[in-house]
């Protein structure tokens, strides 16, 4: 069977697909590329010389790949993403979409003209704990949702944080707190195949924070984002909140309910009421989930064995397999839920509709909103303030 062509662009986090493909009977990795040349030496030290290196991303493009695995810096996939699609060759977007509103519409035109393959590499949803709540949901055994709720929570030592910001203008220095909500909306999304289609937030600034990072310019701790869903539910969820505590996920139908993380770690809890309990389970479970069959090999594998599971699929849809869930559009989705919450932020709460990125006329509306609290890497000012 003929193997997928894969590259991989960006080689910090992008290593541990270079680690995944390089395992996969389906792929083999064609070649990489990374600014810096002292982690493109250590990735060939690791890895040897079976793949080029390539100096440029257009040298990848051209290197005979069938898909890219997009690695580079948070805010810049999307023009990324379309360059490929210009090349035919299918992209995984490892988190997020896009980081303006006009660059969502951009990115959904180019997939439709070059009728590209797509997938969001959000990985959250498919631990083996959210793969669990996500059966019980589809199973109907929740019934209705009415509400979910996710926290995605991650800081790290002072000199852990100093070193993901090497530079003034990274991103990490102006991250909203809204923006990197992929990890706390998605699981909530892919449980309940619920969309958000209209959000509300609110940030929390810290002073501890303004005080002590002094190499970054968001002082905000976490933002809180509420949405209404397409089948009328109640998200609530934060944007990479800069907390201690565990991630943890909730999912609350009208027969009962499943959640993970906090004091639970990888275990699930499931709870019914007594006159809604299905006659195949019991009033309150607590469970350690298991992969099924076809991920099996997920365990043991990078966040929880998801990044096994997202990738599995990404080859499995360039052999010509089913769309992936994170699809364009809703990888559009949760960028502008982002984009847009923080600008409720900086408006007490304001209310925003979602665009819906299929309807091209809704693209059109939003096709000239740049607006962005990320400066550019020559300086050029960014047009929203990163904190409250």
């Amino acid at each position: 069977m003929k193997k997928v062509k894969a590259g991989v662009f960006g080689l910090l986090r992008g290593e541990t697909f270079v680690n995944r493909i390089m395992a996969s009977e389906d792929a083999e990795l064609i070649a990489v590329c990374d600014k810096n040349p002292a982690t493109v030496a250590a990735i060939k030290e690791k890895y040897g010389d079976g793949f080029q290196c390539c100096s440029s991303y257009e040298e990848l493009l051209d290197s005979g790949i069938d898909c890219v695995f997009l690695c580079n810096y948070f805010n810049e996939h999307a023009p990324y993403a379309i360059r490929a699609f210009e090349r035919g060759i299918a992209v995984f977007s490892e988190c997020t979409a896009a980081s303006t509103l006009k660059e969502c519409a951009e990115l959904c035109d180019a997939y439709e003209k070059y009728n590209g393959k797509y997938m969001l590499g959000e990985n959250y949803p498919f631990t083996a704990s959210m793969l669990a709540i996500e059966k019980k949901c589809s199973e109907g055994k929740f019934g209705k949702i009415l509400y979910a709720e996710g926290e995605y929570n991650h800081t790290g030592t002072w000199q852990t944080l100093k070193d993901l910001t090497p530079d003034t203008y990274h991103w990490r220095a102006f991250l909203a707190r809204t923006y990197y909500s992929t990890h706390s909306l998605g699981p909530l999304m892919y449980s309940t195949k619920e969309e958000p289609v209209s959000v509300s937030a609110f940030a929390v600034h810290s002073d501890v924070l303004e005080k002590e990072i002094d190499f970054r310019s968001n002082y905000d701790a976490f933002a809180m984002m509420t949405c209404r869903t397409s089948g009328g539910a109640l998200f609530r969820f934060n944007g990479n909140a800069h907390m201690a505590s565990p991630s943890g996920y909730r999912i609350v139908g009208e027969r009962g309910s499943g959640e993970t993380g906090r004091s639970l770690g990888g275990k699930v809890y499931v709870h019914y009421h007594d006159w809604t309990r299905p006659e195949d389970e019991l009033e309150n479970n607590t469970f350690e989930p298991q992969f099924e069959e076809k991920y099996a090999a997920a365990a043991g594998a990078g966040h929880g064995g998801s990044d096994y599971v997202t990738v599995r699929m990404f080859l499995d849809y360039v052999k010509g397999g089913d769309t992936p869930y994170f699809d364009v559009y809703r990888g559009c989705t949760m960028s502008a839920v982002a984009i847009l919450g923080w600008r409720s932020c900086l408006e007490n709460g304001k209310v925003y509709d979602i665009p819906d990125f299929h309807d091209k006329a809704q693209r059109d509306a939003v096709r000239g909103d740049d607006l962005t609290p990320f400066p550019g890497i020559d300086g050029t000012p960014a047009t929203l303030p990163c904190h409250i």
